[in-house]
Formats: structure tokens, sequence, C-alpha cells
């Protein structure tokens, strides 16, 4: 007997669904397109929930699932008795036992809930951990349950689908770099933004959790241990205006970018660099009746090969001096 299949609304096999537990996504402020990725949790052992409990079935639709289950139970040719007993025991919990008649008299009151599964939980006994049996509540009312459905769970599968722009810096020179003479980078600001999708459940409940990511720092991996990076810590912040870094300028050939690196051993003989620049993601959320709070910062990384050559007999195009 399925007690935790989540609702989908429509009929299927004979089975009337509710539309109540489905969860909508607004990802109309969200990152799209190919190059986007989902963000990766790091320094935390925080986790979109597994599983929750959410309003299912009005009354008729519980007692008709019930019975049906029932029935199909009993009468299955060669079913054994324990699976008999079970199913009748259950069916007694709510026609005749703790509750009576499946609640009918309070049709449009109040709704069944059940256990639902995340389907993008890839540990199987992590997705089923919400074993409680249905159990009921007046609308408008979110049960005293660990994992009722509410605007924070909300919120964390939201941030399940939050979908960032790839950081692919750019780099000057963009070609070859070489040996002791600084790398700039930065990113385009219009390309990194803050960014949203929103959850939403209905039924009874009207609750939703906008969550809310926005690029904080980019950190640099120079793909080797020969290199002087710019800043020291490698993590290059966000300014004011929304800007990473600064493009590159005729004559600074010299100075200190304030994002960059300078690569101290050539690759001749070797394959390229891999540089990677990951973007993090401060990641807060707000929700109904004045809910809200953050989530851990989320990450998100590029690679980019690079190839540093010899710094001898080299001109500084940039600056028009040699090197």
């Amino acid at each position: 007997m399925d007690i935790t299949t989540p609702a989908t609304g429509g009929r299927k096999d004979d089975t009337l669904y509710a539309q109540a537990a489905k969860i909508s996504y607004d990802t109309s402020k969200n990152g799209s397109g190919r190059s986007t990725g989902g963000l990766t949790v790091s320094g935390s052992n925080w986790t979109p929930p597994p599983c929750w409990y959410a309003p299912l079935w009005n009354p008729e639709e519980f007692a008709k699932k019930t019975e049906k289950e029932y029935k199909e139970t009993i009468n299955y040719p060669g079913q054994a008795n324990y699976a008999k007993r079970a199913v009748d025991e259950y069916r007694r919990e709510y026609k005749d036992g703790k509750y009576k008649n499946y609640n009918k008299d309070k049709q449009g009151k109040g709704m069944w809930w059940a256990a639902v599964e995340n389907p993008a939980e890839p540990d199987v006994l992590k997705k089923g951990s919400c074993d409680r049996l249905p159990f009921w509540a007046d609308n408008g009312k979110t049960p005293k349950v660990e994992n009722a459905i509410d605007p924070e769970i909300l919120a964390g599968l939201a941030y399940q689908q939050i979908k960032v722009p790839e950081s692919r810096i750019e780099i000057n020179p963009d070609d070859r770099q070489t040996v002791n003479l600084a790398t700039w980078a930065w990113l385009d600001r219009a390309t990194f933004k803050p960014i949203s999708v929103t959850a939403s459940v209905a039924g009874g409940l009207n609750i939703q959790a906008t969550t809310t990511a926005t690029p904080v720092a980019l950190k640099l991996d120079a793909g080797t241990k020969d290199v002087e990076l710019h800043p020291s810590s490698g993590e290059c912040p966000i300014g004011k205006n929304g800007s990473i870094g600064r493009p590159y300028s005729k004559g600074n050939a010299e100075r200190t970018p304030p994002c960059g690196l300078t690569y101290l051993r050539a690759t001749s003989g070797t394959a390229p660099y891999k540089l990677r620049a990951t973007i993090t993601w401060k990641v807060e959320w707000k929700g109904t009746g004045g809910t809200g709070d953050q989530l851990p910062d989320g990450a998100f990384g590029t690679d980019q090969d690079v190839t540093v050559q010899e710094a001898q007999a080299v001109v500084d195009s940039r600056s028009g001096t040699g090197s």
C-alpha cells in the first residue's frame, strides 16, 4: 500500500489525486542558458530536505484512496494474511478508530497530510525517512510535526533550483601569459547579479519562499603552486558597483592588479595550467509571514586553460617595453 505518493492532480487508475501538495516554482529571475549550473554548498553539512509532510488529500479523496487500496489488497489472489491484517488495521484507524469516517464531516475544513519524497534526493534511505502515517490538520495551520512543509523547507527546495552563470573570467593578455608578468583578471558586472527562485504551495496553506543568491567574491586557483596571487588569498571581493577586479589599462603592465596572478614557471613542454575561477554566492530567503534567514553560501566554478611562456626576449605588447 503506497501512502507516500505525492499528489499531482487529475485521475490515475480511477484514483483522484489532490492538487494541494504540488510545489510550483517561479524561475523567471533565475539564471538561464547552457552556461549555467547549480550551486555547490561548501563548508557546511546543510542539504535540501530529502522529504517532507504536506497536505495531499481532502476527506473524500483520502477515503476513496484508502477504500480502493483496502479492497485491492483483501481480494488479491494469494495475498498473505499479514498484508491483509496490516491494510485492515490501517483502514480501521481512519474509518472507525482514532478518526471517524475519514473526517468527512470536516470536508472543506482541513486536509490529510502525508510524506512526500524529494525527487532530487539521491539517497534512497534519506528520501524515505519521512515514515509517519497520514494525519489530519485544519486549513491554515501547519502541524507541529518535524519536516511539515513550511516556508523554510520551500526555501531549501528553491535553493536546489538556483542556476548561476559560469564564472569564466576575462584576463589580459588573453592569449598567452608570461612568466613574472602579472595577469589581470576581472568579471563583467552585468553578468553577475542577484538571481532568485520562488517556491510556493497552495492547498489551505498558501505559503511561499523566495531564495536569492547574490555574488560576493571571486576565488582564483591558478592550477599550479608556482604562482603569486593578487590578493595573496586568491579571493577578489566584489566592488560596490558590482564589478570584480578591474580590466587592464595600457601602461599598467608593471603594476599589481587588484585581482589577478603572476605565474612563476612556464608551461613549456607541459600541458596548460587549469585556471579555476569560483564565484561565492551569498544565499538568503524570505517567506510568508515575515519569515526569512540566511542559507549556507554556495559556489560555482569554471576551468579555463592558460599557457605561460618564458620571459626572455618577450616584448610586452601592453606597454611596449621589453621584459
